[in-house]
């Protein structure tokens, strides 16, 4: 009965959490948190008219956090309109700056994603294969991995393997794939960090790659960065490059050895492929960390549902392990797989040598 009062216990906490979230998606895609954050200080009422929304909604959306403790309220003996609320400063990085590191706002974003495809992941999981197209996405992908793209993957990772950070600095100026690139932030990271360097980034997806020809437009890049629409798998893509990147999306590829493979024969002599994936353990063990379990539900949502349209999938899903990607590698011809000696609270870098 103690373990059966736990669960009961733990799911209700769980409830909680992900209305929590679905209320953080209502602050962001209604700009409440960057008004809050701008303009201090602000009742329902103010907040409201600030940015165009129904009042009363707006004093549940803020009496919610606050009794959630994301937000503070100078007086609670208040009047319910005229109770004042601020976003803490502490919490402005993670709610209201997309430009932050530690910015998180978008988990409410992809949560409320993964659930509208839930039905239709339901059949997926009934008859195999994927779950058909999502047209149902009126604001897009959240671009979470933008801040830490353009400040740390060109500022601090790249800059800590030194025999590519040497390369993407040396004449004659080098020359960059990166594949699955989305909507070409780590493309663009590499190209502000690395002044010599061009690079080209390709995506299956035409609105990705849309929207990342408009950022390297927008950031004065468009002479040096470039983007097409192609599958990474394809082995009749061409060009010799002194580094092809695969940033958290090999996991994804229906086929990571024939994207590999790819990549292998891309390379210029000397070259290199680059591999950031997800940090999960070396081996299979239950229970698990809970980033372990993070990984695993986005598995089961996203990663390996993605994955499963092709026949010939290796439906490898989020949960790499070390051992499978040297297998892939191996399998794609490459002689070494490093481990390089640097991780972050969420990812593995390795280094592949043809």
């Amino acid at each position: 009965m103690d373990r059966t009062n736990a669960l009961v216990e733990r799911l209700f906490r769980d409830a909680g959490a992900a209305l929590e979230l679905y209320a953080i998606y209502l602050g962001e895609r209604l700009g409440l948190y960057r008004a809050l954050a701008e303009a201090g200080p602000s009742t329902s009422v103010e907040l409201a008219e600030r940015t165009g929304t129904a009042e009363r909604y707006i004093r549940e959306w803020l009496e919610h956090h606050a009794v959630s403790g994301l937000i503070d309220v100078d007086d609670v003996t208040a009047a319910a309109t005229e109770r004042r609320y601020h976003l803490p400063p502490e919490h402005i990085p993670v709610l209201a700056d997309p430009d932050n590191v530690d910015y998180h706002a978008y988990k409410g974003v992809e949560l409320a994603r993964a659930a509208r495809m839930l039905p239709a992941l339901v059949e997926a999981y009934r008859g195999g294969g994927a779950p058909p197209g999502q047209p149902w996405e009126p604001e897009g992908r959240a671009e979470f991995n933008r801040p830490t793209y353009l400040n740390l993957l060109g500022k601090k990772w790249l800059p800590s393997i030194p025999e590519i950070d040497q390369r993407l600095r040396a004449e004659p100026p080098a020359r960059v794939a990166d594949f699955a690139c989305g909507t070409g932030w780590s493309s663009i990271a590499m190209a502000q960090a690395y002044p010599l360097i061009t690079v080209h980034g390709v995506d299956l997806d035409q609105d990705a790659i849309a929207a990342a020809s408009r950022h390297a437009d927008e950031a004065a890049l468009g002479d040096r960065v470039s983007f097409s629409v192609a599958n990474a798998s394809d082995p009749t893509q061409s060009g010799q490059f002194d580094l092809v990147t695969i940033l958290e999306a090999l996991h994804d590829i229906p086929r990571p050895v024939d994207a590999l493979s790819s990549a292998r024969e891309m390379l210029a002599p000397g070259g290199s492929v680059l591999i950031l994936d997800e940090l999960v353990e070396d081996e299979f063990t239950a229970p698990a960390s809970e980033l372990e379990q993070y990984h695993y539900g986005w598995s089961l949502m996203s990663c390996l549902p993605d994955a499963m349209g092709d026949p010939q999938s290796a439906a490898t899903g989020a949960v790499m392990r070390p051992a499978t990607l040297r297998r892939y590698a191996a399998e794609a011809g490459f002689r070494e797989t490093q481990g390089l000696p640097f991780q972050t609270s969420l990812f593995r870098f390795y280094r592949l040598i043809p």
